[in-house]
């Protein structure tokens, strides 16, 4: 007797996320909108170093672009 083993076993290997799938993870979590798929997928994947080093880059990118934002602004306002 053959025995077939299953291609994928949900609960006993752990996928990799690819850096846009990370970077579009952090960003709908940014603004609270990622799904509970999406959330369990994410606790499932990577270690929780790739999403924390992804959230404190873009977290830098925002504030950096805010700051040139309001900077472009003033300027124009002269």
């Amino acid at each position: 007797m053959v025995t077939r083993m299953p291609l994928y076993w949900p609960n006993m290997s752990k996928s990799s996320l690819n850096i846009l799938e990370v970077v579009l993870s952090v960003l709908s979590s940014f603004i609270g909108i990622q799904s509970n798929k999406n959330r369990k997928r994410d606790f499932k994947s990577n270690s929780p170093s790739h999403f924390i080093i992804a959230g404190i880059i873009l977290t830098f990118v925002f504030i950096l672009s805010i700051y040139l934002l309001v900077n472009i602004a003033l300027d124009a306002y002269h």
